[in-house]
């Protein structure tokens, strides 16, 4: 009775709060027969929408969190962490850049068919091998990001067919009726009442697959329905009120915490769970920022990911990964199978040349090749000079940016064995983003030095968190050491948590958010020489992993032979993972927060040269200096003279490479042309 109760204090709570005046008391005398046409006008038009929506999108996100956890035995597993939010966000993203507007249903459908198409691509990156938890959820947490990233990338394009998004995109229950949460509430009250016929399959398949078997349950076809129910019910939460992530993972957890295991009680007590959070969020948000004091409104998926991001780096400190059970690296290649190193060296050289020549001359000022040429020679006019003047310094930033990001991926793969690991997923990138993005909030007058070094500190003051909580109970820590697996689930939720402080920034102090979103895809915009300063920094800590490449192709052998050689396994991985922390965050407070490259090149050089660091490295390094440098000459031209942030262009070409992973500006270009903050 307790969860009920709770319940309707927090619908009263919610009904009451609000911009127009109208509380709780005037609401329960209006309709307690004393009825006043302004309130009648506020509560049908505004508040019952809203709460309703609330209700709606806390019991299908709540339902759905217990079916997946059922499903796949793993307490961390949720519609966001699985990917499966970040593909139904994608989905209805695509349908509003081609400007076609879909009602409830057919706008759940295409988040339907996102959601589905995320979770297949979460399988054919776990599909074979050892299927342990982290695993699991890091081939979810990469497609997360990739989605989300395409979704930015669709918006940075078309600010105007897909205006309201970025609000959209963290999670809001506002409605301008009471059409879509009914048609919405009547779908997924349908749906939560077929999931109990799931139940006590759900609670035999806790006890293993053979046992479930045994019982008379047909798990090939049983798990296959839940997953399904599970993203029907994640798709019509998202395409009502957006992707509003650990709801899904709160609820069931919580309750299973309690001693609530059955899934007959489990999954109507999740449901409501799931609704008391996400309507105290909501209030919580209203509260903190009311709309009479002139801030903007604060989503509530903000709110769920400030308190959900600990609550998984908490859970993530106890579960137990399976990294003992995988032996020795995942991370593999295939070898020099095609040619010596030395051709895929010059071979990965002549590609950067090309690139950075392509880099000078395309872009919004025309410049042909032959005024490439005689500017490398000293014998370009002058105004030719004056463009490919300030185009050289930023080409060299990027190049040098993605080299540095490049091996701080091989750095994090090399240490969590697992070829979809990159430092966003450590919590480094958030770190920064955070760092930076509190300066230009708080500190607007701030000296424009400070905004790289608190994107540096912040990276890695990140990192030092993350490790911190990930070293686990003091007897596992001494028995194990550094579990690096742990350390990525813990950066999730400590990235999931930096990127909701980031965000509360924005709107709390009101700041542009078409310059946040571009500060945060990562821009090389305007970059002179003093950012290759700032690049010095991750320059000498690349070069110094490079040297260290012994000690770095120990940790792909497990723990044993490493520690049979002398080595001390946590010190070393805390190093590596300490020069990885540096590089991106040097790197993000030169261009911001580019993703994806710290994946793409390591995985490709991987592919063509071997796995051992001293090969890897040097390719890595060119490939993504090659890719960053392509992706920044890209934004420049595609739709000149606005531009695309550097970051976003990877993402397109990042999510095709997932699917491959192993598993086993103005004439003269201004600074005034851009879409970059300042521009």
């Amino acid at each position: 009775m307790l969860l009920p109760a709770a319940l309707l204090a927090v619908v009263a709570v919610h009904l009451g709060l609000g911009a127009s005046g109208v509380g709780t008391g005037d609401i329960v005398a209006h309709l307690l027969g004393r009825p006043d046409p302004f309130t009648g006008d506020v509560l049908v038009g505004s508040r019952l929408p809203r709460t309703l929506t609330g209700l709606v999108v806390g019991a299908a996100l709540g339902v759905a969190g217990a079916l997946l956890q059922g499903a796949t035995r793993n307490p961390l597993a949720a519609p966001d962490t699985l990917g499966v939010n970040g593909g139904a966000y994608l989905a209805v993203v695509a349908v509003a850049f081609t400007g076609v507007s879909l009602g409830p249903l057919p706008a759940g459908a295409a988040a339907f068919l996102g959601g589905l198409a995320a979770m297949s691509v979460v399988h054919l990156l776990t599909r074979g091998g050892v299927l342990t938890a982290g695993r699991v959820l890091l081939a979810g947490a990469t497609v997360a990001l990739a989605t989300t990233a395409c979704a930015a990338f669709l918006q940075i394009l078309d600010t105007q067919a897909t205006q309201g998004l970025f609000f959209w995109g963290n999670g809001t229950l506002l409605q301008s009726d009471l059409t879509r949460p009914l048609v919405v509430g009547a779908l997924v009250l349908v749906l939560a009442c077929c999931a109990p016929l799931l139940a006590r399959p759900l609670d035999l398949l806790a006890l293993g697959d053979e046992t479930a078997r045994a019982m008379g349950v047909r798990v090939e076809r049983i798990r296959p329905a839940t997953l399904l129910l599970a993203v029907v019910l994640s798709a019509a939460a998202v395409s009502l009120a957006g992707p509003i992530g650990f709801v899904g993972l709160i609820a069931p957890v919580a309750l299973r915490s309690l001693g609530i295991r059955a899934h007959a009680a489990l999954l109507p007590l999740s449901a409501l769970l799931a609704a008391v959070v996400v309507l105290a969020a909501d209030s919580a948000a209203q509260l903190a920022f009311p709309a009479s004091a002139g801030h903007g409104e604060l989503p509530v998926g903000i709110v769920t990911a400030l308190i959900g991001g600990p609550v998984f780096m908490l859970l993530a400190r106890r579960i137990r990964t399976g990294d003992a059970d995988t032996g020795a690296a995942v991370v593999v290649g295939d070898g020099l199978r095609r040619g010596s190193y030395a051709v895929f060296l010059g071979g990965a050289l002549l590609t950067l040349a090309g690139a950075v020549l392509l880099g000078l001359r395309i872009g919004d000022a025309d410049v042909g090749w032959a005024d490439v040429g005689a500017f490398a020679v000293g014998l370009a006019p002058d105004g030719v000079s004056g463009v490919l003047e300030y185009r050289l310094p930023r080409v060299m930033v990027a190049a040098l940016a993605g080299a540095c990001l490049a091996l701080a991926g091989t750095a994090v793969q090399s240490v969590v064995r697992n070829p979809l690991a990159e430092p966003s997923l450590i919590g480094v990138t958030g770190g920064a983003s955070l760092g930076a993005v509190f300066v230009i909030a708080a500190v607007p007058a701030a000296p424009l030095v400070a905004l790289p070094l608190a994107a540096a500190v912040g990276g890695v003051a990140a990192l030092a968190v993350v490790v911190l909580v990930a070293r686990g109970p003091r007897d596992e820590r001494r028995r194990a050491g550094l579990d690096p697996t742990r350390v990525v689930l813990v950066g999730l939720g400590a990235s999931a948590t930096a990127t909701a402080l980031v965000n509360v920034l924005v709107v709390g102090s009101q700041m542009n958010i078409a310059g946040a979103l571009t500060w945060l895809a990562g821009s090389t915009y305007a970059k002179d020489a003093t950012a290759l300063g700032w690049l010095a920094v991750p320059a000498v800590v690349a070069v110094l992993l490079v040297l260290a490449a012994r000690a770095v192709d120990l940790l792909a052998l497990g723990d044993e032979l490493p520690r049979a050689l002398g080595m001390d396994l946590g010190r070393v991985r805390l190093l590596v993972l300490g020069a990885g922390a540096v590089m991106a965050a040097g790197t993000a407070a030169a261009v911001g927060a580019v993703g994806f490259v710290g994946l793409l090149a390591p995985h490709l050089a991987r592919r063509l040269v071997g796995t051992g660091t001293l090969r890897v490295a040097p390719v890595a390094a060119l490939l993504g200096a090659t890719l960053v440098v392509v992706a920044d000459a890209l934004g420049r031209w595609l739709l000149a003279p606005v531009e695309i942030p550097v970051g976003a262009v990877p993402v397109v070409e990042g999510f095709e490479h997932v699917l491959e992973a192993p598993f086993a500006e103005g004439l003269g270009e201004e600074p005034a042309a851009g879409l970059a903050p300042g521009g």
